[in-house]
């Protein structure tokens, strides 16, 4: 984890996925993980991911995902109880009660759709719901 952890700050990427190879991402929110979700499950399961940040929305698919563990240099509260729920090994620099928005003026859109579900599945119909009207 320490090796992903120096590439995501000296390469200042978004997201780093080790699993047998090692792969940079440099996409928003939780973009790159969602694609890869749809893309490459196979890629995600049982791997070791360092992220900047990580809410409950980017959490809830690297669950879904089967992710070994995970490493945030912020991740909220829900997103660290919901992790550890699942028996994925998360730790991170800084534990936040919510993610906030890129201006910090109001919570992360996805954090605050997703803070009142209850599983993993529920957060990813949010998800694909926030997602589908982002593209429209």
């Amino acid at each position: 984890m320490e090796d992903l952890i120096q590439i995501l700050h000296d390469g200042r990427h978004s997201l780093v996925v080790g699993n047998g190879e090692v792969c940079t991402f440099d996409g928003r929110g939780v973009s790159d993980l969602y694609r890869l979700l749809h893309a490459d499950p196979g890629f995600l399961a049982g791997s070791s991911v360092a992220d900047k940040v990580v809410g409950k929305a980017a959490a809830s698919l690297m669950v879904l995902a089967k992710v070994r563990e995970v490493y945030a240099d912020v991740m909220s509260r829900p997103a660290l109880d919901l992790l550890e729920a699942a028996g994925v090994k998360a730790a991170c620099a800084r534990l936040v009660p919510h993610i906030m928005n890129r201006s910090g003026a109001d919570w992360c859109p996805l954090e605050r759709r997703c803070f009142a579900c209850r599983t993993p599945q529920e957060c990813f119909r949010e998800i694909e719901t926030f997602l589908g009207q982002q593209a429209g």
